[in-house]
C-alpha cells in the first residue's frame, strides 16, 4: 500500500526550535519515503482570537520556513488549509460523527481552556477538524509528537465509525512518533514542551533569533546542581533536553558528546551548544528571508492548494454519496 503522510502546523508568527527539530526537519527526510502533504492549518488558529494582518503574515512566514528547511514543492504538496474548502466541510461532518464525551477527554482542550472565563466552541471541537484534515487525503501515517497521539487516536476512531456506518471510505491512519527528539522541551521548565505560547521569552529558541539572543537564552537555560554533562531523562531532564538539541543538530551519538564534555561542567557545553545553534540556523534564516520576499512563495501555495483540492474533492464526493447528501 502506498504510504501517504499528512501533517499540519498552526501559523503563529513564531516558529520555535522545537517545531524545526521535532517536525520540519523530519518532514524533509520523509519526502523520500512517501507522498507527503503538509498543511498550514490557519482554520485551527482561529480557535483563539487573531489579528487578521498578523495572521496573514504568519501564514507566509510559516510557508517560507517550510521551504527554507528543505520542503520541495515539486515532490510535496504544501498549502494553506482555508484555501481548500473541503476541510471545513468534512470538519462539520466529523463533528456530526464524534461524541461529546470524546471531545471532553481531549487533554489539549483542557490545557488550552484552563483558567479562561470563556473559550470558543471551535477550541472544543477542533479535534474533529483535525481528523478531517487527515482523512481528506486518505493518509496512512501522521507524523506527530507524543502529545498529539490522542488526536490521531480520535481520528482512527472516527474513521472506523464512519466506515462501519456507511461502508469503507477512509483509510485508518497510524501515528508516526519518533523514538528520539520528537519533543523538544522548554528551556525554563524541562517538564513542559517548548511552546510559542509560553510567555517567558527565555523558554524557547525562535528560528528568527539573532546570535546574541541565542547565546543569552542558552546561558539562562535551567540545568541542575550536579554539573555533569550526562543524558538521563528521568534524573536530569534539563541537561538531557540540551543534549538532545546538540545531538540532533550535530548528528553525533550521545555517548560521544558526553565523553567530549566529561569533567568540563555546564558552562563550556552551553557555550558550544549556542555556537552550534547559530551555525546551523544561519543558512536556514538566510533561505527563509529569500523565500519570504519572493513572489514565488505565493505561487507555491497556490499550486499546492490546487493539487490538494483535487484529492480532497474526490474524497468529499465519496463521503457525500455514502452519507446520502449527494443528489
Amino acid at each position: 500500500m502506498k504510504r501517504i503522510y499528512f501533517s499540519g502546523i498552526q501559523p503563529s508568527g513564531e516558529i520555535t526550535l522545537g517545531n524545526y527539530l521535532g517536525a520540519m526537519r523530519r518532514f524533509v527526510s520523509m519526502q523520500d519515503e512517501a507522498d507527503c502533504i503538509f498543511c498550514i492549518v490557519d482554520l485551527h488558529a482561529l480557535t483563539v482570537p487573531q489579528d487578521p494582518e498578523k495572521l496573514r503574515n504568519a501564514i507566509r512566514q510559516l510557508a517560507a520556513f517550510y521551504l527554507a528547511a528543505g520542503i520541495d514543492p515539486e515532490r510535496t504538496i504544501l498549502f494553506v488549509q482555508s484555501h481548500v474548502p473541503e476541510h471545513a466541510q468534512l470538519g462539520w461532518l466529523m463533528q456530526c460523527i464524534a461524541y461529546m464525551g470524546e471531545m471532553e477527554r481531549m487533554t489539549q482542550f483542557k490545557e488550552k481552556s484552563a483558567g479562561k472565563a470563556a473559550v470558543s466552541v471551535g477550541l472544543f471541537t477542533y479535534p474533529a477538524l483535525m481528523a478531517a484534515d487527515i482523512l481528506l487525503y486518505q493518509a496512512t501515517h501522521v507524523p506527530v509528537g507524543e502529545d498529539q497521539k490522542q488526536h490521531v487516536e480520535l481520528t482512527r476512531d472516527l474513521a472506523e465509525r464512519f466506515n462501519r456506518r456507511f461502508g469503507e471510505t477512509f483509510t485508518v491512519p497510524e501515528p508516526l512518533i519518533p523514538d528520539f527528539g520528537g519533543r523538544i522541551m522548554s528551556l525554563d521548565d524541562p517538564t513542559k514542551k517548548m511552546s510559542k505560547s509560553n510567555p517567558n521569552p527565555n523558554s524557547k529558541i525562535l528560528l528568527q533569533d539573532e546570535p546574541d539572543v541565542i547565546r543569552k537564552k542558552i546561558r539562562r537555560a535551567v540545568t541542575d546542581s550536579e554539573a555533569v554533562v550526562r543524558y538521563d531523562k528521568e534524573k536530569k531532564p534539563a541537561i538531557s533536553n540540551l543534549l538532545t538539541i546538540y545531538a540532533l543538530l550535530s548528528g553525533e551519538p550521545m555517548a560521544a558528546i558526553e565523553q567530549r564534555y566529561a569533567g568540563q561542567g555546564y558552562g563550556t557545553f552551553k557555550n558550544d551548544l549556542a555556537e552550534l545553534l547559530i551555525e546551523k540556523l544561519a543558512p536556514l534564516q538566510e533561505r527563509y528571508r529569500e523565500w519570504l520576499n519572493s513572489p514565488e512563495l505565493d505561487t507555491v501555495l497556490q499550486i499546492g492548494a490546487e493539487k490538494a483540492s483535487r484529492i480532497a474533492a474526490r474524497t468529499m464526493d465519496l463521503v457525500k454519496e455514502r452519507m446520502g447528501i449527494k443528489i
